[in-house]
């Protein structure tokens, strides 16, 4: 019996149409002779089943189910391809885990503390994991520009502490910068994080469970034509993705280490993609996505494909894991 997958993607976030590319290559990717592969579009003002012709068909949200021409279907699995809320930061998971259905992400517990870089920040620091200099403010709060500027020096970046994609991040030089790139990142959500300015190799390191074991992915050097790994250079070619990155192989051993640390410590499922840049030859942690991009171009696929692992491979194994 062919299982029956659902691949959600869209989104509530600024990073929909990234989702929807993400998830409309797992769906081209997954072999049919296999599995029933069915596109839910997951949006604030509707739920829905989109086939090949883009016809729409609602979900019933009490138990994930869809009706098509009088025929009920029920899902054996959820392929998770939606990055930023609400399938990043722990409500779907909730929701699948109250419905008892398997899905490809991480518990809704780490996606919730994955997706807060303020928190998982904080969670990871006492197991040794290096980060940069922090300061963090909330919509409402007094803004002490003298105390940001002591604390994370110039220049620094100010981001929004709950979203992805590079949505609500300015890279500041000047003190007088600090209240306009508050109110970018306000735009995004209600808490903001600025961090110190971390001058060195940038490096991305995919972390997945591959055939039941946890498994490291060949590191990415992430090389921005603009002033950092924005949106722009991260989505639309505005910079150079080097896999393998061009570090030795003791800043290699030092970053793989961390990742796969990262991964256990949390109790990460499915996969990961860790952000680095090194500082006096350590690695330090910037971020960590649970949801990451999943189209031919995105980093984790180019570095599942440097292992000999393809696209349908790839997410094969993810269902696979899940349905364990």
């Amino acid at each position: 019996m062919k299982k029956n997958i659902a691949i959600i993607m869209g989104g509530y976030s600024s990073e929909y149409e990234i989702s929807l590319k993400s998830g409309q290559v797992v769906y081209k990717s997954l072999d049919k002779n296999k599995y029933n592969a069915y596109r839910i579009h997951i949006f604030k003002n509707k739920w829905v089943f989109v086939n090949d012709f883009n016809e729409e068909f609602e979900i019933d949200k009490n138990d994930f189910s869809v009706r098509v021409n009088e025929t009920k279907i029920n899902f054996d699995c959820v392929f998770n391809a939606i990055h930023g809320s609400p399938g990043e930061d722990g409500f779907m998971q909730g929701y699948f885990k109250l419905l008892n259905m398997p899905h490809t992400s991480c518990g809704m517990y780490q996606a919730a503390l994955t997706f807060n870089k303020r928190d998982c920040l904080s969670t990871l620091k006492p197991y040794g994991i290096k980060t940069a200099e922090s300061y963090f403010v909330n919509l409402g709060d007094h803004i002490d520009e003298e105390a940001i500027v002591n604390k994370v020096g110039l220049p620094c970046f100010v981001k929004a502490n709950r979203a992805g994609s590079s949505f609500g991040i300015t890279k500041v030089y000047r003190k007088e910068e600090l209240l306009n790139a508050l109110d970018v990142a306000f735009r995004e959500d209600d808490e903001v994080i600025i961090e110190s300015y971390l001058d060195g190799v940038e490096v991305s390191v995919g972390v997945i469970t591959y055939k039941g074991k946890v498994t490291v992915l060949p590191i990415t050097e992430i090389v921005s034509d603009n002033d950092f790994f924005d949106y722009k250079a991260k989505y639309l070619g505005e910079s150079q993705e080097i896999t393998p990155a061009r570090i030795d192989d003791d800043l290699a051993e030092k970053v793989r280490n961390t990742a796969k640390k990262v991964y256990e410590v949390l109790k990460l499922k499915g996969f990961s993609r860790s952000e680095y840049i090194f500082k006096n030859g350590e690695p330090h942690l910037l971020e960590v996505n649970t949801v990451p991009g999943l189209t031919e171009a995105s980093i984790l696929p180019q570095q599942a494909a440097k292992s000999g692992i393809s696209l349908s491979d790839l997410f094969e194994n993810a269902i696979e894991e899940a349905l364990k």
